[in-house]
């Protein structure tokens, strides 16, 4: 059986933390700035763990993470 291929974009986006969990950075915060509050961009700094829906499709395509 041949090796799996890991999807290369994914893996620059998604990191595994300590209890297995994915870690994600947030969307909406790289440009548009102006309008959004202070306290909007603070929160988008903050990395947050991939969501139990779409769990099992990330680890499909990162199958050595």
């Amino acid at each position: 059986m041949p090796k799996m291929k890991t999807n290369r974009g994914a893996a620059k986006r998604f990191k595994l933390t300590g209890s297995g969990k994915i870690k994600r950075n947030k969307a909406f915060s790289s440009h548009i700035l102006t309008k959004k509050s202070t306290k909007r961009k603070r929160g988008l700094r903050q990395a947050d763990i991939v969501d139990s829906a779409n769990y099992k499709g990330i680890r499909r395509i990162l199958p050595y993470m």
